[in-house]
């Protein structure tokens, strides 16, 4: 059996920051839920779009927030996962964006306006990998340009 091995906070920075699509997961009246996203980091936070009058539109702003990538290789029995928490934020004036993301806008993949931005800053973040062989080349999820 593999252990499992706790990621310092520099890794588990660099893994999220590595990445381009997320988990968050949020409370409604209905109970909990969690919806992909495209995203991107500014500063010590996640940055995301959804549309204002959605589930994590109406819900995330001012509530505690959690958000997780993960990479799993499943033939190899191997795989991480980083979890951020913090409260989320409206970004009022996203004219300010233009200069944090100038490399990737977190641009959804699902149709229709996505012109609401909510920020995550973490307030935690940790990570856990199981599994041995791991490589820089192997452990990132993208690598962006």
């Amino acid at each position: 059996m593999n252990e499992l091995l706790e990621l310092p906070y520099e890794k588990c920075e660099e893994l999220l920051r590595a990445s381009i699509v997320g988990r968050v997961a949020f409370s409604t009246e209905e109970g909990p839920q969690i919806v992909p996203v495209n995203y991107t980091t500014v500063g010590n936070a996640v940055l995301f779009r959804t549309t204002p009058y959605s589930q994590l539109g109406a819900h995330a702003a001012g509530s505690p927030l959690a958000f997780e990538i993960d990479h799993i290789d499943y033939e190899d029995h191997k795989g991480w996962s980083v979890v951020a928490h913090g409260v989320g934020e409206r970004v009022k004036d996203t004219s300010a964006l233009e200069d944090s993301t100038p490399f990737w806008n977190p641009k959804p993949w699902a149709a229709g306006a996505r012109v609401l931005y909510i920020r995550l800053p973490w307030k935690t973040l940790t990570g856990r990998r199981i599994g041995v062989g791991w490589t820089r080349e192997n452990e990132l999820p993208v690598r962006r340009r």
